[in-house]
């Protein structure tokens, strides 16, 4: 029954996520490295697309609506919460991204490395591996939350919060390393733009400074603006099963005040 549900939906067409736009568009810096991934060789992104054809999979409203359970005015009023609660670990979630980062400094609970004369990847490894486990501890308490709520409003909705259970536990695994390969992504980012500076430096016999890579037009100033951008996106893309499990909800709502 669930493989039938999941192949009525429309399937993602390979690098249309806007995700895999973005992580594609870093490769873009006329290295062979790059232009082999984006072109010669897909196979990351073609298993990406795959995983996100299977999170697509939750937005079963309209073929999952009945009439059975609550009254419209109760359900409406727990719709409302669990958007409420969506919109909550989705700024916080964007904010913690965003503090202490190059458009927006401030205090930050997981901290931007300080550039050091090292310039080693290593520190931003852990910062963006520090925003990956953040992300997944606060989606997957929502997640199951929001399971818990439409499991007790009607059969329909039961069966999804039972489909989503299936497809977390089946995909979970998969999720994490496909997601966890983006960082090898934005290393290989990370190398090329320090190659390219240094490159710089030497056509224009210039001696290098540090202090100056944070600065507007810097090398690694750029870096964490094309990390945080990495991170925003990635954000959105592991919200989408919740995003569909309470859209499923409003669907509901909204059949049944029609």
């Amino acid at each position: 029954m669930y493989h039938g549900m999941i192949n009525i939906l429309p399937r993602t067409a390979l690098h249309s996520s806007p995700f895999i736009r973005f992580l594609a568009d870093l490769a873009i810096d006329g290295t062979n490295e790059a232009a082999d991934w984006k072109h010669q060789k897909p196979s990351f992104a073609e298993r990406l697309a795959g995983w996100l054809d299977l999170t697509d999979a939750i937005a079963l409203a309209s073929a999952l609506a009945t009439k059975e359970g609550k009254t419209p005015a109760m359900l409406s009023r727990a719709s409302s919460e669990l958007e409420a609660q969506l919109a909550q670990v989705r700024s916080a979630l964007a904010e913690s991204i965003r503090a202490g980062g190059i458009s927006q400094p401030g205090k930050a609970r997981i901290k931007l490395p300080a550039p050091t004369a090292a310039a080693d990847f290593a520190s931003y490894r852990r910062y963006y591996a520090a925003h990956q486990r953040d992300m997944e501890a606060s989606i997957s308490t929502l997640r199951a939350g929001v399971r818990m709520v439409l499991a007790k409003r009607s059969p329909a909705l039961r069966q999804l919060a039972e489909l989503d259970a299936v497809l977390d536990k089946a995909i979970g695994e998969r999720e994490r390393n496909l997601l966890a390969s983006v960082q090898q992504l934005i290393e290989k980012h990370f190398l090329q733009l320090r190659q390219a500076h240094h490159q710089t430096l030497a056509e224009s016999q210039q001696t290098d400074d540090p202090a100056r890579w944070m600065q507007a037009g810097g090398w690694l100033a750029r870096f964490c603006q094309d990390m945080q951008g990495v991170l925003l996106a990635e954000l959105e893309v592991r919200l989408q099963p919740v995003q569909g499990l309470i859209e499923a909800f409003s669907n509901e709502v909204t059949g049944r005040n029609e």
